[in-house]
């Protein structure tokens, strides 16, 4: 029991310190224009690599993910509705499935 504390209070301050040190740390406004624009893409990258690997495994058949991911990327890149590019994708995954 006392062992699960420590881990649940080594998980607290790692947490804390993660979120408090960029704040008390760099205080300073980024004056690098590579490092600013790097920065800006850094929440697309993170969102994209934890999606991504989940996108191919999410029906435990990756013929059939592939098939709804390349329907979905063909909408969006048509500017569809998001709603169009879901019901899309979900049917492409459905009908690469059925046959």
């Amino acid at each position: 029991m006392t062992e699960q504390l420590i881990y649940i209070a080594v998980m607290a301050v790692i947490t804390y310190l993660i979120r408090v040190l960029p704040i008390t740390v760099f205080r300073k406004e980024i004056t690098s224009q590579w490092l600013t624009s790097f920065l800006y893409y850094v929440p697309y990258a993170v969102l994209a690599a934890l999606t991504f690997p989940a996108i191919f495994t999410a029906t435990g058949n990756v013929v059939t993910s592939t098939a709804g991911t390349l329907v979905a990327l063909v909408l969006a890149y048509f500017d569809t509705g998001l709603v169009i590019v879901a019901v899309g994708a979900v049917a492409g995954a459905l009908l690469a499935g059925i046959f």
